[in-house]
């Protein structure tokens, strides 16, 4: 009898060879037929499942975002455990940001390369790049009312609480800006933690 094929299976056996060419070659630089030798197939099997370069470039900036969602999940979840604080549990998931291997620098730097090419390519479709942050900032949101709730969050000067809508944006941000300084060589994995890890410091009792 003949193989059957696991088609979800195979596209992504092609969106990832599509990553793989975009972070050694840059985005610009992809196309079918170097995806189809990067993945070992035909570039007639590619074009079976992705009829132009724009959807297979499509598809794989969804494979991309949600890789950052699962990572995420993890992370979120984690903190619901007692056992370990919401501190914790963010400084794990923004620790993507360090850029220290080789999957998580392949990660950040063709999501950037995407959003740099989103802003004068209209074939690229913007929205992913606002959709996949805010729900990362939403989410950062209800985490650090967690640590509210918890009585996990340092106290300001004038005797309040941070205001957590604001500091969830200044992580997100903190985190995104570290993990470009990292892939240009501005800042080492290791200065990227250490900057993370004080702004963590600053917010949180423990």
């Amino acid at each position: 009898m003949p193989k059957l094929v696991d088609h979800d299976q195979r596209r992504r056996q092609i969106t990832d060879a599509l990553i793989q060419v975009a972070a050694t070659s840059g985005l610009h630089q992809v196309t079918m037929r170097k995806v189809a030798a990067q993945a070992g197939v035909s570039v007639r099997l590619v074009q079976y499942f992705f009829t132009d370069k724009a959807s297979l470039m499509m598809a794989a900036l969804e494979h991309l975002t949600q890789q950052s969602n699962d990572r995420w999940t993890r992370a979120r979840d984690q903190a619901i455990d007692e056992e370990m604080s919401v501190r914790h549990a963010i400084e794990a998931f923004l620790a993507a940001a360090a850029v220290d291997d080789r999957d998580s620098r392949v990660f950040q730097l063709v999501w950037t390369s995407y959003a740099t090419m989103a802003m004068t390519d209209p074939g690229l479709a913007a929205r992913p790049f606002i959709d996949g942050p805010d729900r990362v900032e939403a989410e950062l949101v209800e985490l650090l009312e967690l640590a509210a709730n918890r009585d996990e969050l340092a106290t300001r000067s004038d005797g309040t609480l941070p205001a957590v809508a604001i500091e969830a944006a200044r992580i997100l941000t903190l985190n995104h800006g570290l993990g470009t300084s990292v892939l240009i060589g501005q800042k080492t994995p290791e200065q990227a933690a250490a900057i993370l890890r004080y702004h963590l410091d600053g917010l949180f009792d423990r």
